[in-house]
């Protein structure tokens, strides 16, 4: 198994959540959040890249239910593509469908109010992201 921190990334319309591993790929934990919106999101993505050595970019892929690819699906495509571009990691994208739904009900079930679930749901769907990524690749 290929060791190093991997950087997880929820897309949403107005922040990018972002979830970070440990080096032997165990564990995601939340990192926080970035505003949408080019170049500056692609340069900070950059930045958490080289602060936090990291080694890999997993980022959620909105497939429907059905499977099929919506344009919120076709929009992350073109995110990765872009990132691609940009960094010098690979830059995966995973399956994220019900991640914002369990990301939202764990925090409810941790007793968050609708305003603080609202604040971190970003960067706890990136988590969820992430995790089910570590858990599939080991």
């Amino acid at each position: 198994m290929t060791s190093g921190r991997v950087l997880g990334l929820d897309l949403g319309d107005a922040h990018i959540g972002a979830a970070i591993s440990d080096d032997a790929r165990r564990v995601a934990v939340p990192l926080g959040t970035i505003p949408a919106g080019a170049p500056q999101d692609l340069k900070a993505i950059a930045k958490l890249v080289a602060e936090n050595d990291v080694t890999a970019v997993v980022m959620g892929h909105p497939i429907s239910m059905s499977g099929a690819r919506g344009p919120r699906a076709h929009h992350a495509e073109e995110f990765a593509g872009a990132l691609r571009s940009f960094l010098q990691v690979p830059v995966e994208l995973h399956d994220e469908r019900l991640s914002t739904v369990e990301a939202d009900r764990a925090l409810r079930e941790a007793g968050a109010s609708g305003k603080e679930r609202r604040r971190v749901v970003d960067r706890s769907a990136a988590t969820v992201i992430l995790q089910a990524w570590l858990d599939a690749n080991r």
